[in-house]
């Protein structure tokens, strides 16, 4: 891979972000519901009417959607189109008992932070799911837990209740103090602190067991409205997935 410039499309459960890295280095992003293909595709078109010479590096959890995106994009004539995975490596090491389980969103975030931290590091990715993995000082992949998001929570409990009420997660309004006064507010600090109690305790574990507390850093689309008072949370990073495809895409130009 010749190109420094490229645009970055990380292809997720619930939706679809985008944006024209320059090396390791984020210009712009932008990011659209899965639901709407046509949003993303000209999303990614504009940013590559002016860069023409730019390759399309998709990386995806959700193949329905990356595929069909691939394709709209190639018959659109938007550029070449490459796919982490195939055309492309992770160059993370792992100490897993079966790497092919292992999400591309999960290892490209790793390969950033590691890249970004220079040590041992956590990163916590809040979307659809709330993922917590440990990268050691080696930056070998350690594994991580798995959990159900805020939206994810909210939906079950309105679902699988009689009286609950459907509603969208949004930070908790710190003035009315640790009680839920009503039935909305008690379920937004249930489903807040359930998640950060997660982390935390999380963390302590991976802390004991390799004898350091490690830097955190939070990612994905509720990382913000979970974790942006949290003094665990050292740094708040939106693109860190696109980071890792960059990140990937250099050491595939360095080795290559």
């Amino acid at each position: 891979m010749p190109e420094e410039l490229l645009i970055a499309v990380a292809v997720g459960n619930t939706r679809t972000r985008w944006g024209l890295m320059r090396g390791r280095e984020l210009d712009e992003s932008a990011a659209a519901p899965n639901d709407d293909l046509a949003a993303i595709v000209s999303g990614i078109l504009k940013v590559g009417e002016a860069i023409h010479e730019a390759p399309i590096v998709i990386a995806s959890v959700n193949p329905a959607v990356s595929d069909g995106l691939a394709s709209r994009l190639e018959d659109a004539g938007g550029g070449r189109v490459l796919r982490i995975g195939e055309d492309i490596a992770i160059p993370l090491k792992h100490d897993l008992d079966d790497a092919t389980t292992l999400g591309q969103d999960r290892a490209l975030c790793a390969l950033a932070a590691f890249k970004r931290a220079g040590q041992a590091c956590v990163v916590v990715d809040a979307g659809t799911a709330v993922t917590v993995d440990f990268i050691d000082g080696e930056g070998v992949f350690q594994g991580g837990v798995i959990a159900p998001g805020a939206a994810m929570m909210l939906r079950a409990l309105s679902e699988q209740t009689a009286a609950l009420p459907p509603l969208k997660f949004e930070p908790p309004d710190p003035s009315r103090g640790p009680f839920g006064k009503d039935t909305r507010h008690a379920m937004l600090l249930g489903v807040r602190n359930a998640l950060r109690g997660l982390v935390r305790d999380t963390v302590e574990q991976f802390a004991e067991q390799f004898g350091a507390y490690p830097q955190i850093i939070a990612t994905g689309g509720d990382a913000a409205a979970l974790f942006a008072e949290d003094d665990v949370i050292e740094h708040i990073v939106p693109e860190l997935h696109l980071l890792g495809i960059a990140e990937a895409c250099v050491v595939e130009r360095e080795e290559g």
